[in-house]
C-alpha cells in the first residue's frame, strides 16, 4: 500500500478512566496524529480537564452518550435527550457542538439511526476492534490490528486499557510505514452521494 492511498486508516478512541490521557496525547502527538475521542457525557463531567485537553490537542471530542445506555431499548426522544444531554457537556468545555456519535455498545438500529440522523447528526461504527479492553498483551492488540486493517479501518481503541499506551507506537509505526494517513473521523467521511455496501463502508456514488 503506497502513500497517495486515497482512503486514510481512521482511528478512535473511546475514554472511561482516566490514567493515561496524557500519555495517549502525547504519543500522539510525537506522530502529528490526530484521533477521535468519543466521551461519555458523564466523564465529561468527571474529567473537564481532559476533555479539554483533548480537545486543545487537537483531538475531535465526540459523543458516546450521556450514560451509556442501551440505545435500542429507548424511545426516539428518549435517545435524543440523551444526545444533547452529552453534546450539551462537551460543548460547555470544547465550545464545540459534537456531529458524530458512537452508540454505547455499539447498538444500532433503524430507529436509533433515524433519531440521532434528525439532530443533523451521524451515527459511527467500527471495523476494527483492537481488544484492548480485555487486557489482552501489547502484542495481541498489535497483531489484530496490524492483521485487520485495510483502507477506509476505523480502529476501536479505549482509554484507560492496561496495554494501549504500550501498543500504540508500533500500531502508528506499521500503519505510517504501509502509507496509511491517520485522521479524524469527519475528515473521511463522504458528503457527496453514497451508498453503503454490505460491510457498512460509505461508498461514493458513480
Amino acid at each position: 500500500m503506497q502513500v497517495y492511498q486515497s482512503s486514510p486508516w481512521r482511528k478512535l478512541l473511546s475514554p472511561w478512566g482516566n490514567e493515561d490521557t496524557q500519555q495517549l496525547i502525547d504519543i500522539l502527538g510525537r506522530y502529528d496524529v490526530k484521533a477521535t475521542f468519543f466521551v461519555v457525557g458523564d466523564w465529561v463531567e468527571k474529567y473537564p480537564e481532559s476533555v479539554l485537553a483533548l480537545h486543545e490537542a487537537g483531538h475531535e471530542v465526540m459523543n458516546h452518550s450521556n450514560t451509556h445506555a442501551h440505545f435500542n431499548s429507548l424511545s426516539a426522544d428518549e435517545i435524543i435527550a440523551d444526545v444533547n444531554a452529552c453534546n450539551d457537556k462537551i460543548e460547555a468545555v470544547t465550545g464545540v457542538r459534537p456531529t458524530l456519535i458512537r452508540c454505547p455498545y455499539g447498538e444500532y438500529d433503524d430507529h436509533v439511526i433515524s433519531a440521532i440522523r434528525s439532530m443533523g447528526m451521524e451515527p459511527i461504527q467500527w471495523d476494527v476492534d483492537s481488544l484492548d479492553w480485555k487486557e489482552i498483551s501489547a502484542a495481541e492488540i498489535t497483531q489484530r490490528v496490524t492483521e485487520k486493517i485495510q483502507n477506509g479501518s476505523i480502529v476501536l481503541f479505549h482509554n484507560a486499557a492496561l496495554h494501549t499506551p504500550e501498543a500504540l507506537p508500533g500500531i502508528l509505526d506499521f500503519m505510517i510505514g504501509q502509507g496509511y494517513e491517520v485522521v479524524p473521523i469527519s475528515e473521511i467521511l463522504l458528503t457527496c452521494d453514497y451508498y453503503m455496501d454490505h460491510t457498512g463502508r460509505q461508498c461514493a456514488a458513480e
